[in-house]
């Protein structure tokens, strides 16, 4: 196959311009355009699209992998209906967040009906998941919002008799529910330890922004080790490495890592238009180092997520998420 990997990639080219079919690439990406609970502000659907068109002006060189275009990755269709059903489904949200914000008592019956939607989506994202982990797949889920990756680990439960979640997002995500609402974003976390026996360690990094429930939970939960933004920056100034600091946090995941990665976790000079940004947050190198020292130490990186990437008026986001994924595909790759 003759391809240039130092030419601009070209119109039917896929995920960075690459030329690799699903069939013959060992990772996969599965875009899952579903926004329907956001809470704030929205177009997280919107995400992968832009994202696949920015990852065309990546160039295609990683000084792990000098090569990393020979690593073959592919990007996925969407599970099928799910842009339907997400677009339904976020019109009864609107309107119960509506009459919330009224003053008026909700309908159980609508909230009912956006929690079914919410776990047809989770299982039909558990589906496309299975049957390319039983092909021996890796996998990268791009968001969407934060909700969407629950019914990927709930694959991963069944194939890995344990694993641990490096999560890097400004918020925790460990609300039992959010405005009623059972498979919101601000719950992820949340669900992911309620139904998944198989996640052995939940390590959070970035947070600044949670609730005093999720404050409790973090502390008292066996399995959760949260530090938050104000913990890192304390570190730094007091003259300490951020790589000490990583290499601390890191400790307790186990041998197989997933990493999902809230673009929000990022300062949101990086990414203004998603749906829920907070002062402070990583910078860019700082969360590509801090992936890149999950492989140095030797863990395997499993799968991933990208999620909350969300357009705005110019292609900025965008173009930060495509190089988030560039960086997530090349961890998987160099583990």
């Amino acid at each position: 196959m003759e391809f240039d990997w130092n030419g601009p990639a070209t119109e039917d080219s896929g995920i960075f311009g690459l030329p690799w079919s699903a069939n013959e690439s060992p990772l996969v990406l599965l875009p899952v355009p579903w926004a329907a609970t956001v809470s704030y502000g929205n177009g997280a659907e919107r995400g992968p699209e832009a994202i696949l068109n920015a990852s065309k002006q990546v160039d295609l060189y990683s000084d792990w992998l000098p090569e990393i275009w020979k690593y073959k990755t592919a990007l996925l269709s969407a599970p099928e209906g799910l842009e339907e059903s997400n677009l339904a489904t976020r019109n009864m949200v609107e309107k119960i967040l509506g009459e919330l914000w009224e003053g008026e008592k909700n309908s159980s019956t609508e909230i009912e009906q956006i929690n079914e939607a919410c776990a047809s989506m989770n299982a039909a994202v558990k589906a496309a998941c299975m049957a390319h982990l039983r092909q021996g797949k890796r996998l990268g889920l791009v968001g969407g919002d934060h909700s969407t990756p629950l019914g990927y680990y709930q694959a991963l439960g069944e194939k890995y008799a344990s694993f641990s979640i490096l999560q890097i997002d400004a918020h925790a995500d460990l609300r039992r529910a959010y405005e009623g609402f059972t498979y919101s974003h601000a719950s992820i976390m949340y669900n992911a330890l309620a139904q998944v026996p198989a996640i052995d360690a939940l390590v959070q990094v970035g947070i600044r922004d949670l609730c005093q429930e999720e404050a409790e939970l973090a502390r008292e939960h066996a399995k959760v080790y949260l530090h938050t933004d104000a913990h890192m920056q304390a570190h730094l100034l007091e003259g300490k490495g951020f790589e000490a600091w990583v290499a601390s946090l890191l400790k307790p995941l186990g041998k197989e890592v997933y990493i999902s990665v809230d673009i929000d976790g990022l300062d949101p000079a990086l990414c203004p238009s998603t749906g829920t940004p907070v002062p402070g947050g990583l910078s860019f190198y700082q969360a590509c180092r801090l992936v890149q020292m999950v492989v140095e130490s030797g863990r395997k990186v499993i799968g991933f997520d990208l999620v909350e990437v969300v357009p705005g008026s110019t292609e900025w986001d965008a173009n930060v998420g495509a190089r988030m994924l560039f960086q997530l595909c090349a961890a998987v790759h160099a583990s």
